[in-house]
């Protein structure tokens, strides 16, 4: 358990949640999770936050892809070429893209059908067993973390909050963490514009990216090895919505690396 302090509700905590064991196909993960959290003494009350990260989701939806059955087309073997990599994983990582960001040496930066800009479209072989096994992200990830929201909340009741979760690099920043790439049950930015500063002057251009913090904060306890693939956030404030994760995508117009 971790515990952070927050200026809304003065302190939070992060639980992990363990003993999920191997995820599979058509697994229930809001099943998988209740059992854990129970047995594991952490439970989940209204108004938690609970973060799953987008492997067990992708296992548990089917979006696992085998190298061994992938024809690469002349346009991934190229790709592969320049960037040094596997031309069948390029095959996979081109049918999950809708535009290639940059190719360069060891580099593939592509924006995904979810509208994603990410390495390699989140294709990932990483905590997956086999040597020819990769993940690709799940097709609607608002729609998994609604999908596990509907089922934790039929089980415990109350307000529950779900993000599907995912490791990123940034622009401009060395080290990847984690953001949110599906959410479920509250709004995802906090709007301060408008809102006065500690001196009382008018802020005008403040969007607070919650489900991205939240996100980040799970991965503390979650980490990338050790079998923790959810965790509960507890204390933090949130305005109950459906709108899903599309506000957390910046606008074509505005985006400064197309």
């Amino acid at each position: 358990m971790v515990t952070f302090t927050d200026e809304m509700t003065g302190r939070y905590e992060v639980l992990a949640i363990e003993g999920m064991g191997e995820v599979r196909l058509h697994d229930d993960l809001a099943s998988l999770i209740s059992v854990a959290v129970d047995e594991g003494g952490v439970g989940i009350a209204p108004w938690d936050v609970v973060v799953v990260a987008q492997k067990i989701v992708s296992k548990a939806e089917g979006c696992v892809r085998n190298l061994a059955g992938v024809t690469p087309t002349a346009r991934a073997v190229e790709l592969a070429e320049k960037t040094g990599k596997d031309a069948r994983l390029m095959q996979v990582i081109l049918d999950e893209t809708v535009r290639i960001v940059r190719a360069v040496p060891g580099v593939l930066i592509v924006e995904t059908k979810q509208g994603l800009i990410c390495a390699n479209a989140g294709v990932d072989s990483s905590n997956v067993p086999g040597d020819e096994l990769v993940t690709t992200l799940p097709v609607s990830p608002d729609r998994s973390a609604g999908r596990i929201r509907r089922g934790l909340e039929a089980r415990y009741g109350g307000r529950i909050a779900v993000i599907v979760s995912d490791s990123f690099n940034r622009p401009w920043r060395e080290g990847s963490t984690n953001v949110a790439i599906g959410v479920s049950g509250f709004e995802p930015l906090v709007d301060l514009r408008g809102s006065a500063d500690d001196n009382g002057r008018e802020l005008r251009a403040t969007l607070v990216s919650l489900a991205d913090e939240l996100a980040a904060a799970a991965q503390i306890v979650m980490g990338e090895t050790g079998r923790v693939p959810a965790a509960v956030v507890r204390g933090v404030e949130f305005k109950p919505s459906e709108s899903g994760s599309a506000s957390l995508l910046r606008d074509a117009a505005r985006d400064l690396f197309r």
